[in-house]
């Protein structure tokens, strides 16, 4: 056990240095940029967490290489989308999105997990920022995939609470990716993600001030979620 644990803290040590190494690479190509204000370089510039090492680790064991982390400013939510495209580095500010868990406040009493991925108690959506998000296309989505055999009026998506959201990922608001997550919740992409060129997009990356883009192809490979056209724009 021992041996084990010592392995572990090796491999550990090395994915942060290739985390950090990432970040350096990224860093050195960004402050080229007029657009980066001096705290964002800061930013960009922090050493590696456990969190990137973490979820580092679970991404290149499932096929998923063409992934970066980036560091940014606490304060990086008061931002316009074009400044959050242009310190991340993001082909476009509809290349932004984010994680959100969904509930089905309408599912029996008999449905309390993610266990049955056709018909969760829970979801996340991956959405663009830029998107309006529509419940009620997932709502008719998970109808049409149960073929019928669950009444509608047992499907009512809503926003989880926060606590609950927390409980089930493990993150925080701001914070959410369904990369890592504590819970094994079944992932709904919006296909206007998957439309966009080029295919590399950016979500949370595990902390508020963390984000992560990732190879939209290569996301799908391991996370196998449902693409469904769930907003508009």
């Amino acid at each position: 056990m021992e041996a084990l644990a010592d392995l572990e803290k090796v491999q550990t040590r090395i994915l942060q240095r290739v985390t950090n190494l990432e970040l350096s690479l990224l860093h050195g190509h960004l402050s080229n940029s007029p657009s980066l204000s001096p705290a964002s370089e800061d930013a960009s510039s922090a050493v590696a967490t456990a969190t990137e090492a973490r979820l580092s680790a679970i991404l290149r064991s499932n096929g998923v290489n063409d992934f970066i982390f980036k560091r940014v400013s606490s304060d990086y939510y008061d931002w316009t989308f074009d400044a959050r495209r242009d310190v991340l580095g993001a082909a476009s500010i509809h290349h932004l999105c984010k994680s959100i868990v969904l509930v089905n406040t309408q599912a029996p009493s008999n449905v309390t997990d993610c266990s049955d991925r056709n018909y969760s108690k829970y979801y996340v959506v991956v959405v663009q920022y830029t998107a309006r998000f529509s419940a009620e296309a997932v709502k008719n989505f998970l109808y049409a995939l149960n073929n019928g055999q669950i009444a509608k009026k047992k499907f009512n998506m809503r926003l989880a609470p926060e606590e609950t959201s927390v409980k089930l990922t493990g993150y925080e608001h701001n914070a959410v990716t369904c990369i890592g997550m504590k819970t094994d919740i079944p992932v709904i992409l919006d296909e206007a993600i998957v439309k966009l060129n080029p295919d590399f997009f950016w979500l949370g990356g595990g902390e508020v001030d963390l984000k992560l883009g990732a190879r939209t192809t290569e996301f799908i490979k391991f996370v196998k979620p449902f693409i469904v056209n769930c907003s508009s724009t």
